[in-house]
């Protein structure tokens, strides 16, 4: 098992560059996810008519499992739900607005009213069923 050492931690290091090039933007469109902070969620709850944010942290093991899922399911539903990603340990108003307790969250807005929330990380088709389910969208 010691050989596979080195690769795990290639791997690692190559899963923590893609999440700092996401933060940064660095990586342009992955598919319609936007970065969602305290002072940017009044206006993209106003301009998204159907928006799901994905709450995470950088050392949340199962919020780096949900990252590619929204990634996915923002291509799935591009032009008809916008998905978003707030830090939480940087945007503390959007925990407490929300009275957010674990991670990850994602919070499902329609016209700027929160109209379902998920807890844990749920595989991509019970996200996409919750989605479909929120918004009447397929």
């Amino acid at each position: 098992m010691e050989e596979n050492r080195p690769m795990d931690d290639d791997l690692q290091r190559l899963r923590e560059e893609r999440l700092r090039e996401l933060e940064a933007g660095l990586l342009g469109d992955t598919g319609g996810v936007v970065e969602i902070s305290d002072t940017s969620f009044q206006d993209a709850a106003k301009k998204h008519p159907f928006l799901v944010i994905d709450v995470w942290a950088e050392w949340c093991g199962p919020c780096r499992m949900v990252t590619p899922v929204i990634e996915d399911l923002a291509r799935d539903f591009a032009g008809r739900v916008t998905f978003g990603k707030c830090n939480v340990d940087l945007n503390p108003g959007i925990a407490t607005s929300f009275s957010i307790t674990a991670i990850p969250t994602l919070l499902f807005f329609a016209n700027g009213m929160l109209v379902d929330r998920v807890v844990g990380a749920l595989p991509k088709e019970a996200i996409r069923s919750r989605v479909m389910r929120a918004f009447g969208t397929g």
